[in-house]
């Protein structure tokens, strides 16, 4: 099962508990929420009305808290530490999990560098043990450690929720992909059509080559039995070329001596 299937009941489990609670309360279930190890989308929790509710509120700082783990990640959570309250080691886990996630949107192999400043990592062991244990085992993403090029070769990473604004980027690029896709489409029927009248041409040159061996063949035997009949002819007119045996036959005329 993928790890989206996976989130489904856990999406709804925490989408009825937050539908039944208001105010400090839905502090509890965002915390729970965001330390759950199953749990790595949050955009249907904050689409509920009593958790946007929160907003401009005293309990506000729960409902930035669930925007950070819907499209944050751990830096920007250090960057913004001062406003939000202290995360428990799970939600840190967590939260570093998800900023894979976020790398791995726009590049497909990580270098180990960069994935230790963000993940504020000293080493790579510790590196490699996080992406083996914490990553590649709970499913969210699927690749291979290269330590010669020290560089994480991703194959596949889970999706994280969709940030504001994001969607109409979303949209654009995939209407931009599609008249890419109508272009290549009508230059592939194009060509196409090219290669049908090619060969159509081709069969028609092909029969007119033909026709004209056929052509080339029947005068030759034409010419050649009008040929062999001339033969024919002179060999049975009277006085024609005399039989070779007839010749044989005849008597031979003696010479009388001139006297």
């Amino acid at each position: 099962m993928d790890i989206e299937e996976k989130q489904a009941e856990f999406i709804d489990h925490f989408v009825n508990q937050a539908s039944a609670q208001t105010g400090a309360v839905l502090g509890s279930v965002i915390l729970e929420a965001t330390s759950h190890p199953s749990l790595f989308a949050f955009s249907e929790i904050l689409a509920v009305p009593t958790v946007a509710e929160l907003e401009g509120t005293e309990n506000s700082v729960h409902l930035e808290v669930l925007r950070l783990f819907a499209h944050g990640t751990w830096s920007d959570y250090k960057s913004n530490s001062g406003s939000l309250p202290q995360l428990v080691p799970d939600q840190v886990l967590k939260l570093k999990q998800l900023t894979v996630l976020t790398l791995a949107e726009t590049n497909k192999v990580l270098p180990y560098d960069q994935l230790m400043l963000e993940l504020d990592v000293t080493n790579v062991r510790e590196l490699e043990d996080f992406l083996i244990n914490e990553c590649m085992y709970a499913g969210i993403v699927r690749g291979k450690l290269d330590q010669l090029r020290r560089c994480f070769e991703i194959q596949f990473a889970a999706g994280r929720d969709l940030r504001p604004g994001q969607l109409g980027s979303m949209i654009e690029t995939l209407s931009n992909w599609l008249g890419t896709s109508d272009n290549l489409l009508i230059s592939i029927q194009e060509k196409i059509k090219w290669a049908d009248a090619m060969s159509e041409l081709d069969k028609k040159h092909r029969k007119e080559v033909e026709d004209r061996v056929e052509e080339v063949k029947k005068s030759i035997s034409a010419k050649a039995e009008v040929d062999f009949r001339g033969v024919e002819d002179i060999y049975s007119e009277p006085g024609g070329v005399m039989d070779y045996e007839e010749d044989r036959s005849r008597p031979k005329r003696r010479r009388h001596p001139r006297s």
